[in-house]
């Protein structure tokens, strides 16, 4: 109970930090966002982008590149039961986005998948004809409703993050993610905190092995890589709250999932 008053505590807190953040961070609470995101803390963001950037260096890459020789079969089941299970966070955000026939589809793909599929290891539902949609989050869910992105952040072994989509990731642990309140909130005999973390973490191993070329390749062709990370993040999030069809090109590489906006 006291760390739920307390996660709630600070999800006030950097709202108002966010609302009142309009002359340093370009925050308004309009419908029309500007395109200039502030990074206010950036000598504090650089110290972090290359404490991150040793973490990645040390661990995330080494066990990304073991993951990446892992027969195929098992990465793309590994991948769809992910993208399934993502789909908890989704549906709420589709229908908090007044995206209801988004949110009736994809709750179809999930129940489809989370059977037929064997816990979203087969994508029964595409077989089937039901569509797939972007993923949607809170971070998203605020763009849309007119809250600005306020001034960009960097977050310890998390990364590239923003005010608001700081505020919608703690949206997850007050009762935004299904997943998160069934194992980690609620500890059953048949889920635990265990299974929370460890979808996390595969979630952000098998992120990384995707992209491990575009990586390499936007640092070795950038002059500043902390500011094409950040360039990149900022576009791909606005892009996603937009529902943009376009596609940002990434060193001719077309592997960096994340940087897609389908």
């Amino acid at each position: 109970m006291f760390r739920k008053l307390l996660i709630t505590s600070l999800s006030i807190a950097l709202v108002t930090f966010n609302v009142n953040a309009a002359s340093d961070g370009d925050l308004v609470m309009s419908k029309k966002q500007s395109t200039e995101v502030k990074d206010c803390f950036e000598p504090l963001n650089r110290a972090t982008f290359a404490f991150n950037q040793g973490l990645d260096n040390i661990i995330f890459e080494p066990v990304a590149k073991v993951y990446r020789v892992m027969p195929s079969p098992i990465r793309t089941g590994a991948s769809n039961a992910l993208e399934n299970l993502s789909s908890l966070v989704t549906i709420p955000n589709n229908i908090l986005q007044g995206e209801f026939q988004k949110a009736g589809i994809n709750t179809g793909r999930f129940f489809i998948n989370s059977t037929f599929g064997i816990v979203g290891i087969f994508d029964v539902a595409e077989i089937m004809g039901f569509e797939e949609y972007e993923k949607e989050d809170y971070g998203q869910t605020l763009g849309t409703l007119g809250i600005g992105p306020g001034c960009y952040l960097v977050l310890p072994v998390i990364g590239p993050s923003t005010v608001r989509d700081t505020v919608g990731s703690i949206a997850n642990v007050v009762g935004g993610d299904p997943w998160y309140n069934i194992t980690v909130a609620n500890n059953t005999a048949h889920f635990s905190e265990f299974d929370y973390w460890s979808t996390r973490i595969t979630s952000g191993i098998d992120f990384r092995a995707k992209n491990i070329d575009s990586f390499e390749n936007l640092e070795k062709n950038s002059m500043d890589f902390y500011a094409s990370v950040r360039s990149l993040y900022l576009q791909d999030r606005q892009m996603k709250i937009s529902n943009s069809n376009t596609i940002i090109e990434t060193m001719n590489d077309s592997d960096w999932e994340e940087i897609e906006a389908k």
